[in-house]
């Protein structure tokens, strides 16, 4: 298994498997659902045994137990602010827990590019002493928050696969506002090396949009051109069996990402329901792989 791209096996009747998308769902999209919303209720193991039944892969959890339990596949998450020597802990953690990859946000973002560039080196010394595949988080608040500074890591450390939170950077460039074709050129390394994504739309100015909204189209428009082109670069290095994962993270009020309205008892309330908006967000990835297979003739 490659440390530098998503894990993927062969099937066991001796043929290979077409690289394909998977279907996963992050703890936190599904965490203090609202008794209205039409996602599961009740304690992790049967909120994971509704995943699975709904067609969801994988999970990115803090409980990897409890996702095998449910036939599910468990991926790692982590925060590492400043010490370099974590990373391998973090990769050997998970990786005993059973997990097939890890996403990463490192650092703070005030670290100068001595120290983001040991942070980098550390982390891909990690993913291959440890054998485990380590994905560096696009997010504010970390070394990866502006984009310019992420891509001349990039040039520095090629061999970095990166987890896509594209909205991170959407709404703290303000990305539409200026020449956007001339940020996404800048973004194409970044999105040749992204290699998981976490699927959330905001605006310029809200960090999390309903997929209802006729206003998030035109933001939706943007954020299925950055995940079709990571799909393509995925397709066009992916190993026989590999598979790339996507999995919706919207945030419950506690965040203050969502935004609130009044509900029929004249109480806040989010927007929209997180369970549905997982879904159109998944269904919504699809499209954009299947377009990313077509344009690469796979």
């Amino acid at each position: 298994m490659s440390v530098s791209e998503p894990p993927g096996t062969g099937t066991n009747d001796g043929t290979t498997a077409a690289p394909r998308l998977a279907a996963g769902m992050s703890f936190i999209t599904i965490a203090d659902l609202p008794d209205w919303s039409a996602g599961p209720k009740g304690d992790t193991a049967a909120i994971y045994a509704a995943l699975k039944q709904a067609g969801y892969e994988t999970i990115q959890t803090l409980d990897p137990a409890a996702a095998h339990a449910a036939g599910l596949i468990p991926t790692g998450i982590a925060r590492v602010f400043h010490d370099p020597a974590e990373l391998r802990g973090v990769a050997a953690r998970w990786r005993d827990a059973g997990c097939d990859c890890t996403t990463i946000q490192l650092g703070t973002g005030v670290e100068d590019d001595d120290q983001m560039a040991r942070l980098a080196e550390a982390l891909l010394e990690a993913a291959v002493q440890e054998g485990h595949p380590l994905f560096l988080e696009t997010h504010r608040a970390t070394m990866t928050q502006d984009i310019r500074r992420t891509v001349d890591l990039v040039a520095r450390f090629p061999d970095l696969r990166f987890n896509g939170d594209f909205a991170h950077w959407y709404i703290g460039h303000e990305l539409t506002y200026g020449d956007m074709e001339m940020k996404f050129d800048v973004m194409r390394s970044v999105f040749a090396r992204t290699r998981f994504l976490h699927l959330r739309v905001c605006s310029n100015a809200v960090g999390q949009l309903s997929a209802s909204d006729p206003a998030a189209a035109k933001h939706l428009d943007f954020f299925k051109r950055m995940w079709t082109e990571s799909f393509r670069s995925f397709l066009a290095a992916a190993p026989p069996g590999g598979y790339f994962t996507v999995m919706p993270e919207l945030l419950p009020p506690r965040s203050f990402y969502p935004r609130m309205v009044t509900g029929p008892d004249g109480q806040p309330r989010e927007e929209s329901d997180r369970w549905t908006d997982a879904a159109f967000l998944i269904d919504t990835a699809r499209v954009c792989f299947d377009a990313a297979r077509e344009m690469a003739g796979a």
